[in-house]
């Protein structure tokens, strides 16, 4: 199969076969941020575990009517934050505060806002209130389980424990969750023209070394962990070194750029070949980064060949190696967003091609931009889009308005959108 291009959704089809999920494991909370539950949570308490007070104020026994402005009553008791459970007893008002639980036979809050005190005791408390204002049946209190009740599920398998998970998951008590470990990633940067040291002033036919850059910025956002990256030139025993280095380093994913095209110098497929890689597909029906690369290595770790070109190597990350860290850690496949087209555009080739856009927000109405400089050695657009736009390979002609499929920059962020003033 590697000798001749694959289609899109056969290359990814591949790609997932062999990312199968890691194994799951038992991480106290604390650790667990950032990390991809392997298990749902199901909630074994109620949340809030008690009625309680909204606000400070004063609990009422309302009984389903409404107390109207102008009630007096004596104030019997007091409850705050912390206190245990109580009785009210027959009548009066009982002061509260917010988060208290709810004396029982009480049912309705009044602000303290809305009450006047009209008595006091020898220690200045209220002893008697009058209502400034209605006060409804169960105005101002938080109800058992109203947030959440037990034996709901409140995070399904696949979900990563972010801020707000880690919330939730703390007011139930949740200590140890079921996750899966970040997938390690090495990057090598293929090339003898390459320079890394920013400071040292180039030698004629040499480039600085952005894809390096690039690529480790883009493992972190995407969840997984860099453990090494390097620049390698273009020797064979080089490279095969550098690849050892990456395997005892731990990692289960292997991106190198350039090297696997189909000139005299891209060695990268023979080498890969000499260590007993099985090569799965090298070059998919895409544009840009249509020589892609995909092997499994004899220890069975994955390696991503990109292409050198920026946003060559850009595409075979965000859409290969990304779909494979999103199985390695139980994640389903990433679904598109689907909008109009802000403008006219043609294609070249029957391909699939992944372009630099920017999705705007113009009254009201959501667009997909696809900019200006779509050649793959061009980064500065890049500074510009806040989203790739996914044009199929069976139609060559889209107009403005044509509903096309939009990625965010990485699998694990969302959609940055500014206003277009008009």
């Amino acid at each position: 199969m590697s000798g001749q291009a694959v289609s899109c959704k056969e290359a990814l089809s591949i790609v997932l076969r062999e990312a199968a999920p890691f194994a799951i494991d038992y991480r106290p909370l604390a650790e667990a941020a950032g990390l991809v539950l392997a298990e749902a949570v199901v909630a074994d308490v109620d949340l809030p575990p008690f009625d309680n007070s909204a606000m400070d104020g004063f609990a009422l026994r309302a009984e389903g009517r409404t107390v109207a402005a102008g009630t007096e009553f004596d104030v019997a008791g007091a409850q705050v934050a912390g206190d245990e459970a109580t009785a009210a007893g027959e009548g009066g008002a009982w002061e509260i505060m917010t988060g208290a639980r709810m004396p029982a036979g009480l049912d309705s809050v009044v602000p303290v806002e809305r009450i006047e005190v009209i008595g006091r005791d020898d220690a200045g408390r209220p002893s008697r209130i009058r209502l400034t204002a209605d006060v409804k049946p169960g105005d101002n209190v938080r109800l058992r389980g109203q947030d959440v009740e037990s034996g709901t599920t409140v995070l399904r398998a696949g979900t990563v424990v972010d801020s707000a998970a880690v919330m939730v998951l703390s007011s139930l008590g949740v200590d140890r969750v079921a996750v899966r470990r970040r997938p390690k990633v090495a990057v090598l940067n293929t090339g003898r023209e390459l320079v890394d040291d920013p400071r040292r002033p180039l030698a004629s036919g040499e480039i600085r070394n952005s894809n390096g850059p690039f690529l480790a910025a883009r493992v972190a956002a995407a969840g997984a962990e860099l453990v090494l990256r390097e620049t390698v030139t273009d020797e064979p025993a080089d490279f095969l070194a550098a690849l050892e280095r990456t395997l005892a380093a731990g990692a289960d994913v292997v991106l190198s750029t350039g090297a696997v095209s189909m000139g005299r110098h891209d060695f990268v497929p023979d080498a890969l070949r000499s260590i007993g890689a099985d090569i799965r597909f090298h070059k998919v029906e895409i544009r840009p980064g249509r020589p892609l690369l995909f092997a499994r290595l004899a220890g069975g770790q994955l390696y991503f060949g990109l292409p050198g070109n920026p946003a060559s190597a850009a595409v075979g990350l965000r859409f290969f190696a990304e779909a494979a860290l999103r199985a390695f850690t139980g994640q389903a496949p990433e679904r598109p967003l689907r909008m109009p087209l802000a403008a006219d555009w043609s294609k070249r080739a029957a391909l699939r091609f992944h372009l630099k856009g920017r999705v705007e927000l113009a009254g009201g109405v959501l667009r997909a931009r696809i900019l200006h400089g779509q050649e793959s050695f061009k980064v500065q657009p890049l500074l510009v889009a806040n989203a790739w736009i996914v044009l199929p390979e069976d139609t060559m002609q889209f107009q403005a308005g044509d509903m096309v499929d939009v990625y965010a920059p990485g699998h694990a962020e969302g959609l940055k959108i500014e206003e277009v003033v008009q």
